[in-house]
């Protein structure tokens, strides 16, 4: 093996780089990658969002595509609807069982037909494949979700994952080819490793997808207000009454952490109620949702806690999210009182207590043991891989065996990455019968289906924590709950209507914590009246109740919400109690009747018209972007280490039910280099944020794509994105404006754009486009911003070609006398802003609106 030396970094500075693309990165003029657009669009009515999500795959190759791309959606969304879109054909997708689903798209891909093919790898993780685009081609898909937003304490939060995250994958590798396309190789423990683990771009690369997304706050009786986005956003549209009614993120985000979207609608603003979904007009079955607000006024338990806090110290845990971890341990103990009992279990691929601790028993919280637990978390620091199974089972079984007049709560702060999560919820089920388990997830792009799955089989609560900003705020509110629920032991008694007991949405009825309302679904039959009692104990073991009637209502997001959380809690059941064929028949009948996907069916669409009758196929796997903050501070989980293992079963026990039958499908995420010894060696146990286990996309056309090879060196050979937040408003914190940048080139740039549209003819439009909309966007915002009349009239007409863009666009109808009259307005416009503008401001503010 020959090894290379890094460059110096005087020799790096010598080198030409332009900031856009990392060093040793390729580019040509028409990208690398398949996946071009990711337009997301939600609606908000009350409790329940509806998102329509569009991913547009470009053919830029000169051969037929496959393009594979593992991405996250909201874990609680119900997928209810999936279309493709290419060469003007519109096929609806349909659900079928998972094999059966995966048979027919690999039987239309070899018969030369466009296919395309999605399905849940986990709670929040899905693969997506389309298949034989053909050269020039944009294929389009679109998924409709429907799911409930988190209540707490008078706001709601919308949030939508926009990266897979690297996860810690352990165990043994199974040998053999891989089930999927991701960097991690299937192990004994995670037997579908290759298909939650997408490749992951060098720093600096560059990113050709443009994110779109917008939200729309439709206000009916209940009015958003406080608004507060973890990206940039703005808002473009008020009702009437000047309330937010639409906001949409600004161009330049990147799909590297969650959009979250939090806004207020005050505390008395949802009250408790009962809802019934009927099947059809006038049908005998249907379905209810509970709203649950949790009663005021009542006093909390008052009874000790015993309390074990699990600290995830693995590597994706540095930089800020190892400061915010400790610091919300040391709140949650200092909390603690004289009365109490606590422990403190620091983790990576070891367990560690304070000194003076037992690793298996609990001590009580006194001054003395507190100062020493806060002590020692001062010194904890990120290391390590995320072996978190083990220090669950050692809380899990310590509580367990704890006193019965004593609340006994597990506390676990992580981002969640692992692999194993159906491994880590079945060795814990069996302890957590009397154990309340709470989840913090500390990250901007934290395992959230994980962490939730794990609380609601404990019956506590999640919490997330996206920037140290937010960490106060959460802090107070969960040493606040911890062990101290209003009401527990809650039950519902109906009276005029007949609930189907076994369909109940969480099948484990959780206890009430002040100010955070719970949602209760489930099926019911008869006509849609009647009305339900809950019935629970408050602190002083009293029988407490409250009736709520029900009403009608013609909302078939709820029958949606419904099936996701029933589908979903039949698979939990059968990972933990390992159910067999009448389980899973029952979650794959639940899913094909109600239309929402879940981990064993799939959305399965076909054009009848065969397009790649030579059988040659390219296949290329999108690599994402590292999660943000992830590369400064200083990794990503570790990847288990590969040992010689005997050839075994392709899926262990583990996972049983999951169909891997069809053909392996090629890592094609990276280019192979020409002198594999060049880099070659074993890369074992490889951290993933100094050396990630993937070079850079697909190379040019022509090239011929093979498995992912490891990188070299550190991240320091390839710079990094300098800027941590890309402002939407062009002056800094103290009011002035940043140092004058010269944009006439980039009028001229776009200038030049227009006339080579205008010779190149519609064959290129479709791709060309989506650069036109984003440039639009940030030349429209820079002139309606100026505060200048003349500059904000050339604004408005600058978001009326901008409209027109996006509207050819939204339509994917590209007709040649449309296109050209827009592209003659947009000429004549830009010679005009061109003509009027000498410089100074407007090309200042433009400059800063490009380079952000």
């Amino acid at each position: 093996m020959m090894a290379l030396d890094l460059l110096t970094q005087d020799e790096l500075r010598r080198c030409d780089r332009d900031g856009t693309d990392g060093f040793g990165g390729l580019s040509t003029e028409r990208g690398m990658l398949p996946l071009k657009v990711m337009d997301v669009r939600a609606k908000i009515a009350g409790l329940i969002a509806t998102t329509e999500v569009r991913q547009s795959y470009v053919n830029n190759l000169g051969t037929p595509l496959e393009a594979t791309y593992i991405f996250p959606l909201p874990d609680r969304a119900a997928v209810t609807r999936f279309v493709m879109e290419v060469a003007g054909r519109v096929v609806e997708g349909v659900i079928k069982e998972r094999g059966q689903a995966r048979r027919d798209y690999d039987r239309a891909i070899a018969q030369g037909q466009r296919a395309a093919i999605t399905e849940e790898e986990r709670s929040g993780v899905f693969t997506m494949r389309v298949g034989n685009i053909m050269p020039g081609e944009t294929a389009t898909v679109t998924l409709t979700l429907t799911g409930p937003l988190p209540y707490d304490e008078g706001e709601a939060t919308f949030r939508f994952p926009l990266v897979v995250a690297p996860r810690y994958i352990p165990g043994k590798p199974l040998g053999g080819d891989d089930v999927g396309d991701g960097v991690a190789a299937d192990t004994d423990q995670v037997p579908d490793a290759s298909r939650i683990t997408p490749p992951v771009l060098l720093p600096g690369y560059p990113y050709p997808v443009r994110l779109s997304l917008e939200v729309e706050l439709q206000q009916g009786v209940l009015a958003a207000r406080d608004l507060k986005s973890s990206l940039h956003t703005i808002v473009d549209q008020r009702d009437a009454s000047g309330r937010i009614a639409r906001v949409h993120v600004v161009p330049g985000e990147r799909l590297n952490r969650d959009f979250i979207l939090r806004f207020g609608y005050g505390n008395d603003a949802i009250g408790t109620s009962l809802e019934l979904q009927p099947d059809a007009p006038g049908a005998s079955e249907g379905t209810f949702l509970l709203t649950l607000v949790p009663p005021v006024g009542l006093s909390r338990s008052t009874k000790p806690r015993e309390v074990i806090f699990v600290l995830d110290r693995s590597g994706s845990m540095g930089g800020w999210k190892m400061v915010a971890a400790r610091r919300a341990v040391a709140r949650m103990v200092d909390s603690l009182s004289e009365k109490d009992a606590f422990n403190v279990y620091a983790f990576d691929d070891q367990i560690e207590t304070p000194s003076a601790f037992s690793t298996t028993a609990l001590v009580a919280a006194s001054n003395r043991n507190r100062f020493q637990a806060i002590e020692f978390l001062a010194k904890v620091d990120a290391r390590g891989g995320t072996e978190m199974q083990e220090p669950l089972v050692r809380a899990a079984h310590a509580l367990a065996g704890g006193y019965q007049d004593r609340e006994r709560v597990m506390v676990l702060i992580t981002d969640g990455q692992v692999g194993n999560e159906d491994q880590i919820l079945r060795s814990l089920e069996p302890n957590l019968k009397n154990v309340k388990v709470f989840a913090l997830g500390i990250d901007r792009s934290v395992n959230e289906a994980f962490l939730k799955r794990l609380s609601n089989l404990g019956g506590g609560l999640f919490e997330l924590v996206e920037s140290e900003d937010r960490l106060d705020e959460v802090m107070d509110r969960m040493h606040r709950r911890i062990g101290t629920p209003v009401v527990t032991e809650t039950a519902l008694l109906p009276s005029g209507l007949e609930i189907q007991t076994d369909s109940v949405v969480p099948r484990r009825l959780p206890d009430l914590f002040a100010g955070a309302p719970v949602l209760i679904s489930g099926r019911y039959r008869g006509q849609a009246k009647g009305h339900l009692e809950v019935q629970g104990r408050d602190a002083s073991n009293g029988r407490w109740s409250t009736t709520i009637q029900a009403h009608a209502v013609d909302n078939p997001g709820v029958t949606a919400v419904w099936a996701r959380g029933q589908v979903r809690e039949l698979e939990d059941l059968f990972v933990v109690k390992g159910g067999g064929g009448e389980l899973e028949k029952k979650i794959v009948a639940t899913s094909i009747r109600f239309g929402v996907l879940c981990r064993f069916t799939a959305f399965l669409a076909v054009d009848k018209e065969r397009v790649n009758l030579s059988g040659n196929m390219q296949r290329v796997t999108q690599a994402v972007e590292s999660p943000d903050g992830w590369a400064k501070g200083g990794g990503g989980p570790t990847l288990a280490k590969a040992s010689a293992a005997a050839p075994s079963r392709r899926m262990a026990a583990a996972a049983p039910a999951m169909d891997y039958e069809s053909r392996p499908m090629a890592s094609g995420a990276a280019f192979e280099m020409a002198d594999e010894d060049a880099v070659g060696g074993e890369f074992e146990g490889m951290d993933l944020g100094d050396a990630q286990r993937s070079l850079p996309p697909p190379a040019p056309a022509g090239r011929p794509m093979g498995k992912p090879a490891p990188m070299l060196g550190r991240a320091s050979a390839a710079p990094e994105r300098a800027k941590e937040k890309k402002r939407s408003l062009i002056r800094d914190e103290a009011g002035a404006l940043p140092a004058p940048i010269e944009a006439k080139e980039e009028l001229e740039r776009l200038a030049e754009w227009v006339k080579v549209q205008q010779a190149q003819g519609p064959a290129e439009w479709p791709n060309a486009f989506p650069d036109l909309v984003v440039d639009l966007d940030r030349l429209a915002s820079a002139l309606s911003e100026s505060g200048k009349p003349a500059e904000e009239r050339l604004g408005e007409r600058a978001q009326e070609l901008l409209a027109a863009a996006r509207a050819v666009m939204a339509g994917r109808k590209f007709e040649e006398v449309e296109v050209r009259g827009l592209l003659a307005r947009l000429a004549a416009f830009l010679d005009e802003v061109s003509k009027a503008q000498g410089g100074g401001g407007f090309f200042q503010r433009l400059g800063s609106f490009w380079k952000s």
